[in-house]
């Protein structure tokens, strides 16, 4: 065995250690590219910011017609503490746009407002790769790491709660929606071989509220290798307020084991109204990690 060959088992031995044994990864562990959220924490020590500029575009044609256009920005915030299971996040959205009513007499409305922002906490309840000797790797057989396993097949679950805060006169909300409400959320994560990684997240947001959302979203990544990763992604949403289908698609590059750049297009098949946007992010963290004996 060549010396290179040795060093390359070597590294591949301690990332899928880490990965089975620990929340903290050698490398960042970002939820972006997609909207969904990891079942795992950025683990103790560690301060995570993601965000990712966009642009927006909307058109509704039947009945009310009018177009949305501007750009808005993403933003997160995690830190995990006390154990590796926990980590306390903010995370929001805000929006700059115009919005073009057009009936006998058109008109441009401006708004410039957060469209969501929430603190919140999310716990590792679940993780079917703790402790399990089984899954520690072959350093002699790279085929047989990325062999399908049955348990596989159970995901990591993890639970998460916060508050949503709404200002009043919030024109990305329902009329009367204001002040601080509940919000919770179901994870799971499936991790199979081959790079393949499959999220869902059920949430229940402003609960209590006349925009008490329910949304789904489903998100499959794929690594081709440790610097690349490809997406796609099918988010539900649906309140008395607004409905929709939206899908994801995109990819994320590595460029340091603390620092990943993104992109990706979110679009739907419907036209009340129908939605368009690009956005392209990036995440760091700052690794302050140590291991416990």
């Amino acid at each position: 065995m060549t010396a290179f060959k040795t060093y390359l088992l070597t590294v591949v031995c301690l990332i899928f250690t880490t990965s089975a044994f620990s929340q903290y990864t050698e490398v960042i562990n970002s939820n972006r590219p997609g909207v969904s959220r990891s079942a795992f924490s950025v683990g103790t020590n560690v301060v995570q910011f993601e965000v990712g500029p966009y642009f927006i575009k909307e058109k509704r044609t039947p009945a009310t017609r009018y177009e949305v256009s501007g750009w808005g920005v993403d933003f997160a915030a995690r830190y995990g503490f006390f154990k590796e299971e926990l980590e306390v996040n903010i995370e929001g959205t805000y929006q700059n746009d115009t919005k073009t009513i057009f009936t006998s007499l058109q008109s441009d409305q401006k708004r410039a407002h957060n469209k969501t922002f929430a603190i919140g906490a999310k716990y590792l309840v679940f993780d079917p790769n703790k402790n399990a000797e089984e899954e520690k790797p072959n350093i002699y057989s790279y085929h047989a790491n990325r062999r399908f396993k049955w348990k596989s097949l159970v995901p990591a679950i993890a639970v998460a709660a916060g508050i949503n805060y709404d200002a009043k006169n919030n024109p990305y909300v329902a009329p009367g929606v204001e002040g601080i409400s509940p919000r919770v959320a179901l994870i799971t994560q499936n991790n199979f071989a081959g790079g393949w990684v499959f999220v869902m997240n059920f949430m229940k947001e402003r609960i209590g509220t006349d925009q008490s959302d329910f949304q789904y979203i489903l998100t499959l990544t794929h690594s081709f290798n440790p610097k690349w990763v490809v997406f796609g992604e099918a988010q539900g949403i649906k309140s008395d307020f607004y409905a929709d289908n939206l899908f994801r698609f995109g990819g994320a590059y590595l460029l340091s084991k603390d620092l990943q750049f993104d992109t990706a297009l979110t679009f739907n098949t419907k036209d009340t109204p129908s939605v368009f946007s690009v956005n392209f992010g990036a995440s760091y963290r700052l690794d302050f990690h140590q291991d416990k004996n």
